[in-house]
């Protein structure tokens, strides 16, 4: 691993909005942010790629946020940091967002390693107002950003083939909206769809291309570990319900 200062340190965030909203004005402002979603941007090169997971006890109203950063090609492990507190916005499908992006910026804030590229255990424009979680995060990160989700939340689709790299495209009111990918034999697809800033065959192009034998690319599956509590190398940081209600750094 190269010495620390040679990474740059840590994520700017873009302000694009309070996360004290009600329901309604969340959807709303879904509709209004939907427009400002980049699905094209420049060639992605990248040198570290991050992977995105929350685990999300609804009972006790609590999250994990977890963000791994991975070095390219060989996608070894350069850093890892998980942030757990409380959350209030209530879990609905759809509106997830703002219940988890507000304590994965918390983890963006404290990365050592500003990734190039990012992908999320989540929707991109795949959703019904065409911001999921990828596309909302990628809207603050100002990073190329990439939905991978492991199931459908809106449209509809044939059945990939069975050999790694098949896909079908992911329709919704005659509008392509993502492609259902086939990353591994004899497993279940993912559902890969443009966060922001990348079009969408260059989202699929790095999902395969971060995949190790796993139907999950490498950047999610390691993220999904450590928001689980199963990734050793994972620094740890509780912070107060009070910084995820007020919807801090943002």
């Amino acid at each position: 691993m190269e010495s620390r200062n040679r990474y740059n340190r840590g994520v700017r965030l873009r302000k694009r909005h309070t996360w004290q909203l009600s329901i309604p004005e969340a959807v709303e402002m879904q509709r209004r942010l939907s427009d400002q979603v980049l699905r094209s941007g420049e060639v992605v090169k990248p040198r570290f790629i991050a992977g995105v997971d929350v685990s999300a006890s609804r009972a006790r109203g609590t999250a994990t946020g977890a963000v791994i950063v991975l070095e390219y090609p060989g996608l070894s492990l350069v850093e890892a940091k998980v942030v757990h507190g409380e959350v209030d916005f209530p879990y609905l499908p759809g509106l997830l967002s703002f219940r988890e992006a507000p304590l994965v910026l918390e983890v963006f804030e404290i990365l050592e390693t500003k990734p190039d590229l990012v992908l999320v255990d989540g929707q991109g424009i795949a959703h019904p107002r065409r911001i999921g979680l990828a596309s909302h995060l990628g809207l603050f990160l100002d990073v190329p950003t990439i939905g991978c989700a492991k199931s459908r939340l809106c449209g509809s689709h044939d059945t990939p083939g069975s050999e790694p790299g098949s896909y079908a495209e992911l329709l919704d009111g005659g509008e392509i909206i993502g492609v259902v990918l086939r990353t591994k034999e004899r497993t279940k697809p993912v559902y890969v769809s443009v966060g922001n800033r990348v079009d969408l065959p260059t989202a699929w192009h790095w999902v395969l291309e971060c995949c190790r034998g796993y139907r999950l690319p490498e950047p999610i599956r390691l993220a999904h570990q450590a928001a689980g509590g199963n990734l050793k190398w994972a620094e740890c940081v509780s912070i107060p319900e009070s910084v995820i209600k007020s919807g801090f750094p943002c």
